[in-house]
């Protein structure tokens, strides 16, 4: 059979596929930190990766960033956190951003950016070989849900100040009305584009336990998302649990945020450990 031609070739890896790993600086002793290329619907996509020094193998965490282009980029103080708890981390910037291929869309097309961070992870030889979970900040939820209900290997879910309702965010949010009507279109012209970005009206299809975490002042994403998703997955016998924290907006503080982190990660770490005895 003759070979591919090198562009033909480059097409043709699979989503998921490592096409790159170098290692950067990184502030913080005991973790590595790479900035990873790889491929998701035959573009090349980048993103950080988090590996902790001293407890590999180590369950894979994907860390669905918020904002859309350079509003809202990964902080790495935020996903080395998340290591330090004993995750290997991967954090997508999604297509376009960083030196990327393709467009971000907000939850439309670069939801295959963490459709295809599944397989990556799981390849990982840090990675110990159990589910994968998500943890999705504000229109991050968009991709983690998405992620939730389409894709096999993902464990426990993370919505985090998320979006669940697109509808409600451009009612509350007018300063991002005209960027939506770009990206997503208008909610009476393009209700189907909204409506699949939206987890409250698909709920029953989330195949994942679900941890909601919202500050009950937050002016980004009003905590009454974080409660209309809870009422969907109340209604649909889904597993979940919520967490809101009284008086916080859409960041918290960093003694509150690392509290809050340490429960997310308990009810994690619970849901692991009960996927792996019902493996048994």
């Amino acid at each position: 059979m003759e070979d591919l031609h090198p562009a033909a070739a480059e097409q043709a890896l699979p989503d998921g596929w490592l096409v790159d790993r170098e290692q950067v600086r990184c502030f913080a002793k005991n973790v590595a930190l790479y900035v990873v290329t790889y491929i998701s619907q035959g573009l090349k996509v980048k993103g950080y990766l988090v590996v902790p020094g001293d407890c590999v193998p180590c369950p894979p965490l994907i860390y669905c960033r918020g904002g859309i282009r350079k509003v809202g980029m990964v902080r790495i103080r935020r996903i080395v956190s998340m290591a330090r708890r004993g995750f290997v981390v991967f954090a997508p910037f999604y297509r376009g951003n960083e030196g990327g291929e393709g467009r971000e869309d907000f939850g439309g097309e670069d939801r295959f950016d963490v459709h295809s961070a599944v397989p990556l992870v799981r390849s990982l030889p840090e990675v110990a070989p159990c589910p994968v979970t998500l943890i999705g900040f504000s229109r991050g939820a968009v991709n983690a849900l998405l992620t939730a209900k389409e894709c096999d290997g993902v464990g426990p879910v993370v919505i985090w100040g998320g979006v669940s309702d697109l509808f409600q965010t451009y009612e509350e949010r007018v300063d991002l009305r005209r960027m939506l009507k770009r990206v997503v279109g208008h909610p009476r012209k393009d209700p189907e584009q909204y409506e699949r970005r939206s987890a409250v009206y698909w709920a029953d299809r989330i195949r994942s336990p679900v941890l909601i975490v919202h500050g009950t002042c937050d002016p980004q994403v009003g905590v009454g998302q974080a409660r209309k998703l809870a009422e969907a997955l109340e209604r649909a016998g889904k597993d979940y649990a919520m967490e809101l924290y009284e008086g916080l907006q859409h960041r918290f503080p960093k003694e509150e945020d690392e509290r809050a982190l340490d429960a997310v990660f308990a009810w994690v770490r619970s849901k692991l450990a009960r996927h792996a005895a019902e493996s048994v």
